[in-house]
């Protein structure tokens, strides 16, 4: 069965930094697809950081801003965001494919104030 758990969220000011991470059991992080995503009410989920394999692929709206990144030996993957603006403000969610498959966790609550 596969578990994903994000963590990490929170209150940051404008141009603050947080860095979300997400424990993955059940699969692998080392290989597939996998990344993060964003939702704020009313909006469809959408694509912030995603990787598949080594290659990373980003929303314009976060280029230069967020990192993707991954540990294979602690199967966990993180999203370090800098330079934090109100519209990022969002339910971040982790997410990782199995088979024809994604896989959610919970989501996190990242709040930018200004």
């Amino acid at each position: 069965q596969v578990q994903v758990v994000e963590s990490g969220g929170g209150l940051v000011q404008v141009g603050g930094s947080l860095k979300l991470s997400c424990a993955v059991s059940g699969s692998s992080v080392s290989s597939g697809y996998m990344g993060w995503y964003r939702q704020t009410p009313g909006k469809q989920r959408e694509a912030v950081a995603v990787m598949y394999g080594e290659v990373t692929n980003y929303a314009d709206s976060v280029k230069g801003r967020f990192t993707i990144s991954r540990d294979n030996a602690k199967n966990m993957l993180f999203l370090q965001m800098n330079s934090l603006k109100p519209e990022d403000t969002a339910v971040y969610y982790c997410t990782i494919r199995t088979g024809v498959t994604l896989r959610w966790g919970q989501g996190t609550q990242v709040t930018v104030s200004s």
